[in-house]
């Protein structure tokens, strides 16, 4: 039993790594290291550089909230399945 909770947490914590990875890099990357590439364009009016940086690391946030939720139900049913 304490195998299959360690191993729930751990697919957890890989999950949240990844998600928070995803996170941080986009925006660094599109955002900071390559805004001037970025920037050629536009998107509502702004840079996108700039766009990456101001709204689309929020945008990105609240995506990966619905990944991590959908992803987590499936783990949860995994788990569950595997325990009853």
């Amino acid at each position: 039993m304490a195998q299959k909770h360690s191993a729930y947490w751990q697919a957890n914590l890989r999950l949240i790594f990844l998600l928070l990875s995803i996170w941080f890099t986009v925006p660094f990357l599109g955002g900071i290291v390559f805004v001037e590439f970025f920037n050629q364009f536009r998107l509502g009016g702004y840079k996108l550089g700039f766009w990456i940086a101001q709204q689309g690391s929020i945008y990105l946030f609240v995506v990966l909230i619905f990944i991590y939720a959908h992803c987590m139900n499936k783990l949860d049913e995994r788990y569950r399945e595997e325990h009853d």
